[in-house]
């Protein structure tokens, strides 16, 4: 083994079909193997087109994802990187709109906001209205907002089942 490895999630979550070919080429270039995505229609965006694909790489692969497919017109899409015991784990947000977001995760899975952004959001807010913004922005909310009508798949999409633990 050359470094130490991680898992994590690609949702492509919008895309015009003309680009899925590129999308497999960048993200197999980023992971160092040849990747064939299957592609559903997006039911939140009419003529485009959805896919989730779990990967195994080396720590920094999220990133290396995320870099690969940034900047694209009219691509929705989030990285999930799962922390390991030497790396934190991380989760990048991008729309055409907004471009990218990049929040560093626990092992739950809860996005940590470093110290000193939160203590920049109490220096520079001028009230609680901009507080709340500073922390929202903080934790990327806009992004959140903007890809949650794309999250939900439809009818026939793959469904991931959580069981209760413990």
């Amino acid at each position: 083994m050359r470094g130490t490895y991680t898992r994590g999630v690609l949702f492509v979550h919008s895309t015009p079909p003309a680009l899925c070919p590129h999308i497999e080429w960048a993200v197999g270039t980023s992971l160092g193997q040849e990747v064939h995505l299957q592609w559903t229609d997006q039911p939140a965006a009419p003529g485009m087109v959805r896919s989730e694909f779990s990967w195994v790489g080396e720590t920094g692969s999220g990133a290396r994802l995320a870099s690969a497919l940034r900047g694209w017109e009219h691509l929705r899409y989030e990285v999930t990187e799962e922390p390991t015991g030497q790396t934190d784990g991380g989760r990048w947000s991008h729309t055409p709109e907004l471009g990218i977001f990049h929040a560093q995760m626990d092992s739950a899975g809860n996005t940590v906001v470093p110290e000193d952004r939160i203590r920049a959001a109490l220096e520079g807010a001028a009230g609680e209205a901009s507080l709340r913004e500073l922390l929202d922005l903080a934790l990327g909310q806009a992004w959140d907002d903007e890809l949650e009508p794309f999250r939900y798949a439809g009818a026939g999409a793959p469904v991931r089942w959580l069981h209760r633990v413990g």
